[in-house]
């Protein structure tokens, strides 16, 4: 008896997996793409809300020491210098206890969160602004600028 053994895949066996393959990684690849603008969205968003928060708990720690004429609080060890009960521009920072990925910049009398790329440079359109009450009896604006992520 002759039996022949067969070792391998036939060509057309071959040319199918690659033709799959290749369907697959045509609807895969831009999903994955999109993944880091969504990241950078998030990432931006997240920090406006950590900003909101630490606002309102500056605020609240301001209202609790019942004294109206207080111009700072502590937090964390962290003198916070107050603008109408609210953190101002060069003191939210010590209200976040992380911003990794962005660069704080001061413009005038806000905070500005520039989310940065991996290389370390400003993504443009992708920032947090910070800006102080102006008056008594106001909130701070807290806008994420989120055009470019």
């Amino acid at each position: 008896m002759n039996k022949r053994i067969q070792n391998g895949f036939t060509l057309i066996e071959l040319v199918v997996v690659v033709t799959i393959l290749a369907i697959l990684a045509a609807f895969a690849v831009p999903r994955f793409v999109s993944l880091e603008g969504q990241a950078r969205l998030a990432s931006t968003q997240a920090l406006a809300g950590s900003v909101r928060s630490g606002a309102a708990l500056a605020h609240a720690m301001w209202v609790s020491q019942s004294d109206p004429a207080s111009t700072s609080v502590i937090m964390e060890g962290q003198p916070i210098t107050m603008a109408f009960g609210y953190p101002d521009a060069s003191a939210i920072e010590n209200t976040l206890i992380e911003y990794t990925g962005f660069k704080l910049a001061t413009a005038g009398a806000s905070a500005v969160f520039t989310k940065e790329s991996p290389a370390g440079q400003p993504i443009p359109n992708c920032f947090v602004t910070y800006t102080p009450p102006v008056a008594a009896n106001q909130a701070p604006q807290i806008v994420a600028t989120t055009g470019g992520c």
